[in-house]
């Protein structure tokens, strides 16, 4: 049975840093097991990637900083045929704590963008954090932190930046605690008290809402000051208008 991860491995940490140029990471500090072996005698390193077997794919095997033997495998397709036949990168997995079991697995749509992520971050052997991109970029991350098999913990981004999580605190399957962010920083927490899935109560951060409140104040104040200037500029070419017409001379003498 494997050893729990130290607490400061962090699972986004560990995302961030397995996922990265930098594969081996902290892995020479995490937990360890004996991994399995086939009946050939070959290690059973729980490969998540589907290329065994397959004629269109390829596999490659590099060892990442601080690994001795192979821990990155990466999954190629192979498109197109003739001159235009080429690889696309469609899968790549890591055993980022060097046990020789794949901890951390990478999906990719044909235009090389991230898909999906997912990784058993406490090194128990079963997934427990779920990631899933948007046009390449972060979108949601679903966390199993009590390791039942089931997320208790749900992120949200925009543009790349945290927006909101859910969370499901007393463990019976549903949120009960919602997090709003804006600018990076937690804007106000609703928790729901009576297990309805409603939030019964708004905690916020006064001091950043009244700075949200003041730029929205300044806005609309600059946005009035600019439409009363413009409003301004436009009757005063209108009076010049009136005013030049009425002072034209009129040509020819009168009758």
């Amino acid at each position: 049975m494997r050893r729990q991860a130290p607490i400061a491995l962090t699972a986004l940490g560990l995302l961030g840093a397995a996922c990265s140029s930098d594969p081996g990471f902290e892995g020479a500090k995490a937990p360890k097991i004996e991994a399995a072996r086939n009946a050939d005698g070959t290690i059973d390193d729980r490969s998540m990637c589907e290329w065994k077997g397959r004629a269109d794919r390829e596999a490659s095997e590099t060892a990442g900083p601080g690994a001795i033997q192979p821990n990155v495998r990466r999954v190629w397709q192979i498109v197109g045929t003739g001159e235009d036949r080429h690889r696309a990168l469609v899968c790549r997995e890591i055993d980022t704590n060097f046990d020789g079991v794949k901890d951390v697995v990478r999906r990719y749509n044909d235009k090389g963008e991230s898909l999906h992520e997912e990784s058993d971050a406490n090194y128990d052997g079963r997934i427990d954090t779920w990631l899933t991109f948007a046009n390449g970029r972060l979108a949601e991350v679903r966390i199993d932190s009590d390791h039942d098999g089931n997320p208790d913990e749900w992120k949200y981004y925009s543009g790349g930046k945290l927006a909101r999580i859910k969370r499901d605190t007393n463990r019976d399957g549903k949120p009960d605690v919602w997090e709003i962010y804006r600018m990076g920083r937690l804007e106000r927490m609703g928790v729901d008290i009576d297990a309805d899935e409603r939030v019964d109560r708004w905690d916020h951060d006064n001091e950043l809402r009244r700075r949200l409140e003041d730029d929205e104040r300044r806005k609309e104040e600059e946005a009035a000051a600019k439409k009363a200037a413009e409003d301004g500029g436009a009757a005063d070419k209108a009076n010049e208008a009136v005013d030049g017409g009425g002072s034209a001379e009129p040509s020819g003498d009168k009758k």
